[in-house]
């Protein structure tokens, strides 16, 4: 039986208060409460996005999970910049939680890369919020075909893991908008995810779950969400107060003592009543949406242990080649590194995964035939003991440049520890432990060419970045990481990955560095709109790796770039086309991007934003046509005064190729809006602003004119003190109250003048 809307309103009225005060916390770590009374069954979520971890029920650890794939975790599959990868992996988790009777799984993070430091930065999805809710979206939609339930997080403004219960995230209205909440949006509105869990945080002195601006205003009313809200795990502050502003159920159980304080709260407040049925409400809908739609799921270890290497294949990023891959199997080789035999392929915390089988790169290369030595060369945990570590490390170090010596070319796997980035603390500086560099750099001055392979979750400054012949990035892989890299090394992948974050070059470069994770009580985000790519860009910095960026072993060539209207409206949309040629010797697939920059100067904004991107395959020397969808919101910004998005009139550029950093074809795109950015007139309003709204300007039309005909007639010398640019500013800067002194407005005049503008813009 499928529970229907009467149905279950039904079921709510028959709940006591208490036993409906009750239902809005978990019955313990990971279970919903059951009413028996009632036959209301329990459901189980359980962590993710980059794997199942449930708890063993054979365990009382909240932490011992069963068996179970890992696949990459968000920092390398946004890489893929492939929704169908996305999907692929979604569905693949969906299956698996029916099989273990898993209602919901706890993901996708989407949370903005704000700094390159935050701890838990490898689960969550890019810098760009665009990409992070395309992407995301596509994951949702394929958890939930399975009749199995996500849980978006963590909404919002959770940047940094520093204090996270009890920082407050202070940031302006225009900030959040741009780049905090589209990642949201996008998934909500394109997959509507059956859960959003509220972060721990406090928005500008507000704690997220206690925000009805958020929860309500925001996610409900204006995006239309139909799901539950839960909390992050011990995210709740004051539990009536979330109830009111729109959160459901606090995970995990209080004990009772949250649901008793509402209850007591709700015996005397009607409104709260209301809003516990409303939540109660959506509680059943969740719970039954699973329990009437169980499947028999599916949980196969060696067909899904593949899909975590097809996944990776798709993800892992070339940074750097100067020829030496793929590799010539005729050659000899020098594996150096722990990681190529004990590889480093997740993060720490709520996404762990107790993996059952784990591929390695020494085993991979093996059975491609590889002919190669290997040398640990370092721990790849740094010991506590620094000086038995170092004594150890140069004893390794010494055993690697002799396996070196011997080989024509040096494969080093290297990266960051474990315990180098995790939830629940930040990084606080962007290097490898100075043992891997110093082994890197000392391969490279012996004359060996070296191929750097790196296993990290954030990005990573690189010392010898100009020194080695190839890079190639693979993230944190998944367990199958060893096969889906020695695929690439070897050729038989082609690499086409790109970079879903920049790499800076250095921690001071970045735009949060003066104001991330430094104080206990609140952090400001002062760098505004300006995160990531936006911030570079803008600045003109050079930085290591730009934003979207991925080499591959073959070149594609971008030409013809066509738009089908020149002009648009509000309601319009316009078609993109580009041409997209293999002009290499491979078979490969190509990462499309679409960037728009405004040039109209009605608003501070970054040169440049990710609107648009495509993956393709494209084989050796064929050509694509590859299409793309501009509308009104891909041009637009969040106007605070309207509360809401706005594009102004004027021209628009729109950018094409492989990257942020290369986008060869361009064209112009002309746009017109009917709307009017409101105006509120008072004696200080300025001429400028005065002049961008068309009926005021049509008011005022000729006292420019006039302003400009009393400086032509000026004396020579005022002329040259006074020259017509220097008349333009000063009337764009020129408050209204001026019109009675340059103006020679009377005060009647001006009075006048004033009521007009009010009246033609209807300004209070």
């Amino acid at each position: 039986m499928v529970h229907s809307d009467v149905q279950i309103k039904e079921i709510v009225s028959q709940l006591t208060l208490e036993e409906k005060c009750s239902m809005l916390s978990g019955s313990d770590f990971w279970h919903t409460q059951a009413i028996e009374r009632l036959g209301i069954p329990s459901i189980m979520v359980s962590d993710g996005p980059q794997g199942l971890r449930k708890q063993d029920e054979n365990s009382s650890g909240v932490n011992d999970s069963i068996k179970a794939i890992s696949f990459p975790c968000s920092c390398a599959s946004a890489s893929s910049f492939n929704r169908e990868t996305l999907k692929k992996l979604g569905s693949t988790l969906g299956d698996e939680c029916q099989a273990q009777n898993v209602s919901t799984i706890l993901g996708p993070a989407i949370n903005i890369k704000r700094s390159p430091l935050c701890g838990r930065n490898f689960e969550y999805v890019s810098e760009d919020p665009y990409l992070a809710g395309e992407l995301s979206a596509s994951y949702i939609n394929a958890v939930q075909e399975k009749h199995v339930g996500t849980s978006l997080k963590h909404f919002a403004l959770n940047n940094q893991e520093y204090r996270r219960l009890t920082n407050s995230s202070d940031c302006d209205v225009r900030t959040i908008r741009e780049i905090y909440l589209p990642a949201f949006e996008i998934a909500v509105k394109k997959s509507q995810p059956a859960t959003i869990m509220h972060s721990y945080n406090l928005i500008n002195g507000e704690y997220a779950g206690e925000s009805k601006w958020l929860l309500t205003d925001v996610l409900r009313k204006e995006w239309g969400f139909k799901g539950l809200v839960m909390s992050d795990w011990g995210a709740v502050s004051t539990r009536w107060k979330g109830v009111m502003a729109g959160g459901d159920l606090e995970m995990p159980s209080s004990g009772g003592i949250n649901d008793r304080l509402v209850l007591e709260k709700a015996k005397n407040d009607p409104e709260l009543v209301k809003k516990i049925d409303e939540s109660v409400e959506r509680i059943l809908k969740w719970v039954y949406d699973f329990v009437d739609n169980r499947e028999k799921g599916e949980f196969d270890f060696d067909k899904h242990h593949e899909i975590a290497r097809e996944i990776e294949e798709d993800s892992i990023v070339l940074l750097k080649n100067s020829g030496l891959l793929p590799l010539d199997m005729s050659k000899k080789y020098a594996v150096i590194g722990e990681f190529a035999q004990k590889p480093r392929y997740q993060g720490g915390g709520s996404g762990h995964i107790n993996a059952k089988k784990v591929s390695n790169a020494i085993d991979a290369l093996k059975a491609a035939g590889l002919k190669f030595e290997y040398a640990k060369g370092f721990m790849a945990e740094p010991g506590k003991d620094s000086a038995k570590a170092k004594e150890i490390n140069e004893s390794l170090a010494k055993e690697a440049m002799a396996v070196a010596q011997n080989a024509d070319v040096v494969l080093v796997f290297a990266g960051l520890p474990d315990s180098f980035e995790s939830e629940g603390y930040d990084r606080t500086h962007m290097d490898m432990p100075q043992e891997q560099n110093e082994l890197i750099d000392s391969l490279c001055s012996s004359g060996k060419k070296v191929i750097v392979v790196l296993h990290n979750g954030s990005p990573i400054t690189m010392p010898w970045v100009d020194k080695v012949e190839a890079i190639l990035e693979l993230y944190l892989g998944g367990e199958a990481v060893g096969e889906a890299c020695v695929n690439v090394l070897t050729g038989k992948v082609n690499p086409s990955g790109k970079l879903a974050e920049t790499f800076p070059l250095r921690l001071e470069d970045t735009p949060s560095y003066m104001s991330f994770a430094n104080d206990k009580t609140h952090t400001s985000y002062g760098e505004g709109i300006f995160v990531g790519y936006r911030w570079y860009d803008t600045r003109k910095m050079n930085v290591l790796f730009p934003f979207g960026y991925g080499l591959s072993y073959t070149t594609f060539k971008y030409s013809d770039l066509q738009l089908d209207k020149s002009e648009m409206t509000d309601s319009d949309t316009v078609k993109a086309t580009v041409t997209v040629t293999n002009t290499g010797s491979v078979d490969g697939k190509e990462i499309v991007q679409l960037y728009v920059s405004d040039k109209t100067k009605t608003a501070v904004r970054p040169v440049k934003e990710l609107k648009g991107f495509e993956k393709v395959f494209i084989p050796a020397g064929k050509s694509q046509k590859v299409s793309f969808e501009i509308d009104k919101r891909s041009l637009a910004w969040f106007d605070v005064e309207q509360n809401d998005w706005y594009a102004s009139t004027g021209e628009y550029e729109i950018l094409v190729g492989p990257s942020s950093a290369e986008l060869p074809c361009s064209a112009k795109l002309n746009f017109k809006t009917s709307v009017q950015r409101p105006i509120k007139i008072s004696e200080n309003t300025t001429l400028g602003d005065l002049y961008s709204n068309e009926k005021a300007a049509a008011i005022l039309k000729g006292l420019q004119k006039s302003a400009m005909q009393d400086l032509e007639n000026t004396s020579e010398s005022a002329s040259e003190a006074l020259n017509e640019e220097m008349g333009a500013a000063m009337m764009d800067g020129s408050p209204l109250r001026n019109l009675m002194v340059w103006g020679r407005m009377s005060l009647e005049e001006y009075n006048s003048l004033v009521e007009k503008l009010k009246d033609a813009v209807k300004s209070e």
